[in-house]
């Protein structure tokens, strides 16, 4: 037994070690390679890269790093909290559940680096005035950053060659690495968003570019709200992900057990995908709010400027994943004995969906030709132009995510049956907490038509209250309400159509477009700024390209991000399965080193 432990810790500091020197390699050659091409390059204030655009290059490779970043951000969140569930309950599906995403997090670490590695090149070689600026305010950070990526390196590694190490009692030490891997993500995120939004609200530098308080560099106007925004983001883009793995794993299947475990493996990671997704448009506000409140120009831009259109494409993009979720839902009660009962909400449910999106993807004003607008009277259409402002906006966004709550709710009762005895009482008082949401979201709605704008804009704050108040009190009284519920049936993991496993493609294709768009208008409101207001973009680049072609760029990157992530998921699957025997645990644990 103890030759058993100190061989295994003996492999864990291998293959940890090996992690550290690879990372180390790397950042050397990056390096070397930057500052290389940067000596023999003629000197100059922007370079181009093999006849590309030089803002293109940067954007393609910068998106796929961000990409690849939120996977394995947001995967170690989930990770942990699957494993602590798998503790808690003492299941261990749980806790197999968890080393499988763990091993897909395991093999994305690779590619993540070396597109930030191709980054940094890029930047230095392309943008040698503007990286030397950045590089002068915000040294110290770039210092605790490469500290940051060796730690989160060692933390990460230890926590998957671990895995079958520490076990039973020492278990807890297993939890302490998976916090630790978080802990060090999200610091490395929060310090990664300070350099973003900086470009964006730059604040802590005098009228020459120089540092007066790196504090007021970092906690910059926009860094807070961005820090919360990926957060939420990172884990229902990994959570969209990792389903999207095991939709593939279901589909290629050749065992009714198999079929279950991806099954159930795909239910999880979509309903942590959904779930962080609810609540993602409230932060999005948040963020949208301290734009225009650092710039109401640059917040012109963005909502009523030459970036408003994409806010439609963004519209019917959301629209689609809130759909798309629901319909996997749906699917889903055909697995759960007595969730036959609740297919009579479905049909309501569905309307409030299409409605909400139909006006959310509602234009304010439209493209018209002369005749076509004499005849509407102006730019917006008498009648349809009511829904384009954000007053109906907001309306439909909150009542879509929460009739999406509502059958998450729902699915989640599907086979059981309260028998306290305040069930009545109980299940009527959630009725009413949604009813009373519902009521307040279409009221303010309603009368924000009646108000000048600028009382109008306040009464989204009153809007998201109600629904994340009447979802934290359904919450509050449904986990008491189900506490020893009656079950009618076991769920059927592994019965379920195959057109919803292409449902969670849908969702992963789309959530990852979304992120290209998004990313795209966040950076492009800035136009001819490096850093707005600040540093002006002098390159032959600075403009803002037409729509078309921006969206054409950003469905390449979507399309590169897919085949990569395609590499990742044979190599996951080749990686054998975590509850094989010690020789199988041996071969993932070696294919995940040498992807590492």
């Amino acid at each position: 037994m103890a030759r058993a432990i100190a061989t295994s810790a003996f492999q864990a500091l291998k293959g940890t070690y090996k992690g550290v020197v690879k990372i180390s390699v790397l950042l050397v050659l990056t390096y070397l390679i930057a500052q290389g091409l940067n000596s023999f390059l003629p000197a100059a204030d922007y370079r181009s890269a093999l006849g590309l655009p030089n803002r293109v290059a940067v954007w393609a490779v910068a998106e796929l790093h961000l990409m690849f970043a939120a996977f394995v951000l947001g995967v170690p969140i989930f990770a942990l909290i699957t494993e602590i569930i798998g503790v808690a309950t003492r299941e261990k599906r749980y806790d197999d559940l968890a080393r499988e995403f763990t091993k897909l997090l395991a093999m994305a670490y690779t590619l993540t680096a070396v597109l930030g590695c191709v980054l940094l090149v890029l930047f230095i070689v392309l943008y040698p005035k503007f990286t030397g600026i950045l590089s002068k305010i915000f040294k110290p950070t770039w210092i605790a950053y490469i500290v940051l990526i060796f730690g989160e390196v060692i933390v990460a590694y230890l926590y998957w060659y671990t895995w079958s190490l520490l076990q039973g009692v020492r278990k807890k030490w297993h939890l302490l690495l998976g916090l630790l891997v978080n802990l060090w993500g999200t610091a490395l995120l929060f310090v990664a968003d300070a350099w973003v939004t900086f470009m964006m609200s730059p604040a802590g530098i005098d009228d020459a570019n120089n540092l007066v308080s790196l504090w007021g560099v970092i906690h910059n106007h926009t860094w807070m709200p961005i820090n919360i925004h990926r957060l939420l983001a990172n884990v229902a883009f990994g959570g969209a992900i990792v389903a999207a793995y095991a939709a593939v794993r279901f589909l290629n299947a050749k065992t009714d057990e198999e079929r279950a475990r991806f099954d159930w493996m795909g239910y999880v990671g979509s309903f942590i995908a959904i779930a962080a997704f609810i609540p993602l448009p409230f932060a999005g506000y948040w963020l949208g709010r301290e734009i225009y409140q650092f710039s109401e120009q640059m917040g012109v831009s963005m909502m009523g400027g030459s970036f408003a259109w994409l806010w439609i494409l963004q519209a019917m993009l959301i629209g689609s994943l809130f759909l798309a979720s629901n319909f996997y839902l749906w699917l889903g009660m055909g697995r759960i004995p007595g969730a036959e009962r609740y297919t009579k909400f479905q049909i309501g449910m569905m309307i409030v969906l299409t409605i909400g999106f139909i006006v959310w993807a509602t234009p304010r004003s439209i493209i018209a030709t002369g005749t076509e607008m004499s005849a509407m009277g102006g730019s917006h259409h008498p009648f349809l132009g009511l829904f384009g402002v954000m007053a109906a906006k907001n309306t439909a966004v909150n009542l879509m995510i929460l009739t999406t709550f509502f059958s998450f709710m729902l699915y989640r009762r599907g086979n059981r049956i309260p028998i306290v005895p305040w069930a009545v009482a109980g299940k009527a008082l959630q009725a009413l907490a949604i009813a009373a949401a519902a009521a307040v979201v279409l009221g303010y709605g309603v009368y924000s038509y009646f108000v000048p704008s600028i009382t109008r804009i306040g009464f989204s704050v009153y809007q998201v209250s109600a629904v994340l108040t009447s979802m934290a009190l359904f919450v509050a009284i449904d986990i008491p309400l189900l506490k020893g519920a009656r079950e009618i049936g076991a769920i059927r993991w592994g019965h379920i159509p195959a057109r919803a496993q292409y449902a969670l493609f849908f969702l992963a294709v789309s959530f990852t477009w979304l992120m290209g768009l998004m990313g795209y208008i966040r950076s492009g409101i800035r136009q001819h700024w490096h850093v707005y207001g600040r540093v002006m973009d002098e390159s032959a680049n600075a403009y803002t390209m037409a729509h078309g072609q921006a969206t054409i760029i950003v469905s390449c990157i979507v399309v590169v991000f897919f085949l990569l992530v395609s590499v990742v998921f044979w190599l996951a699957a080749r990686g054998g399965e975590p509850a094989e025997s010690p020789a199988g645990e041996a071969s993932a644990a070696k294919a995940a080193g040498s992807a590492a």
